[in-house]
């Protein structure tokens, strides 16, 4: 067998390869001639008998501008090759019309209901989420500082939201996942409802997305500032008392629905009016915060680890109503339904609270009657109301 060295130059990009083969080959119709080692030129030219026997090999250049380029690598033969075939095809080797036939044969009209409610349940939420992606409200801004954000951002924030709330249900959350219960819970009631129906967010919302924050945070800051730590202290399960989980759940599903009726029935956030008209919001707002403060300090320095109440409490908010607590709470509420310009919102949502938190004041008042008897029965018929003052 003769080896020869050739290569070849083209106008696009110069290989070179050796010609392996049983008889020499002729490769005479170039534009420059080359000498190649182990060819003679002397010898008969004669076609190729075997094709199988044929082969290009690269061979090593000298320092052209070929080097730029990756040397080709082929090979001819004659046998097919089994990773030529291509592996999409590989499911429709073996179907056949009997195949078909049998399978359609074996369809059921309760496989086909199922079939057709899956592909009707794809196609309506590739529907939906296309429509979702073009549409403007899908993708929310920040008027104050441009920042575009979608709904996912909101739907991800509570997801890692109930996932801190699952850890602090069985006491393993750390404070940044309370910190994250929080934030998710509050974004989903004074955020996302008006940045839904009006696709962006202005004014308001962001004003009360900070005091619910601040509101809220009011017991954690007593532990630190009697404590130095964040955490709650073990104590009587007793005085943890609650209504119902169900009744609980309707509370918080009665809130969430009373802040996105809010945002559906107030105007636009840029026509709401500004200035001197909000001074009454403004108003309402420290009032909140100054009673809730004061409200849970009073209480926990007159109980034991913020929760066991030591003593009948009379002073401060506790001098105008029994349950200062619950009445900011109602008060915030009403406040930002207020805000927004949306009196019916603020009227459902005070009256979910009411019924909630006469439930709670009732069970805690036979606590505090089982605890501290006459005290507490004086104390009641002198502060006759319960959650707003002059409201019996």
């Amino acid at each position: 067998m003769e080896t020869a060295s050739v290569l070849l130059q083209s106008r696009t990009i110069p290989f070179g390869f050796n010609l392996k083969c049983n008889q020499i080959v002729s490769c005479r119709h170039f534009n420059k001639q080359f000498q190649s080692k182990g060819f003679y030129s002397h010898q008969s030219l004669k076609p190729i008998q075997n094709p199988s026997s044929f082969s290009l090999l690269p061979s090593p250049l000298h320092k052209t501008r070929s080097q730029f380029f990756s040397l080709l690598k082929c090979s001819f033969s004659d046998i097919p090759s089994s990773d030529s075939q291509n592996p999409l095809l590989k499911p429709f080797k073996n179907l056949s019309f009997d195949s078909v036939k049998s399978s359609l044969s074996e369809l059921t009209p309760i496989k086909i209901v199922k079939w057709a409610t899956t592909v009707s349940l794809g196609i309506a939420a590739t529907k939906w989420t296309v429509k979702l992606a073009f549409s403007p409200f899908f993708w929310m801004y920040f008027s104050w500082s441009w920042l575009f954000w979608p709904c996912f951002v909101a739907i991800a924030l509570a997801v890692y939201g109930l996932y801190c709330f699952r850890k602090h249900s069985i006491g393993e959350a750390s404070i940044v996942e309370q910190l994250a219960i929080v934030t998710s819970v509050f974004a989903w009631l004074t955020l996302v409802p008006p940045a839904y129906f009006n696709g962006y967010l202005e004014g308001w919302p962001f004003v009360f997305f900070f005091v619910y924050h601040y509101f809220f945070f009011f017991n954690v800051s007593v532990r630190k500032r009697l404590y130095g730590d964040y955490y709650a202290r073990p104590h009587d399960p007793k005085w943890d008392v609650n209504p119902p989980k169900w009744y609980r759940l309707l509370f918080c599903v009665g809130v969430m629905v009373g802040h996105w009726l809010a945002a559906f029935e107030a105007p636009e956030l840029h026509r709401i009016p500004g200035g001197w008209s909000n001074v009454g919001v403004w108003i309402l707002i420290v009032v909140t915060l100054l009673m809730q403060y004061n409200s849970t300090l009073y209480l926990a320095k007159y109980s034991e680890k913020v929760v066991v109440p030591t003593a009948v409490v009379q002073f401060g908010p506790y001098r105008w109503v029994r349950h200062p607590v619950y009445a900011s709470t109602m008060l915030l509420f009403a406040t930002y339904c207020l805000a927004l310009r949306a009196p019916l919102s603020l009227m459902f949502v005070v009256a979910v609270c009411l019924m909630y938190y006469e439930q709670k004041a009732k069970l805690e008042e036979v606590l505090m009657v089982e605890t501290f008897g006459e005290s507490y029965l004086e104390y009641a018929s002198k502060v006759r109301c319960k959650f707003i003052p002059f409201v019996y």
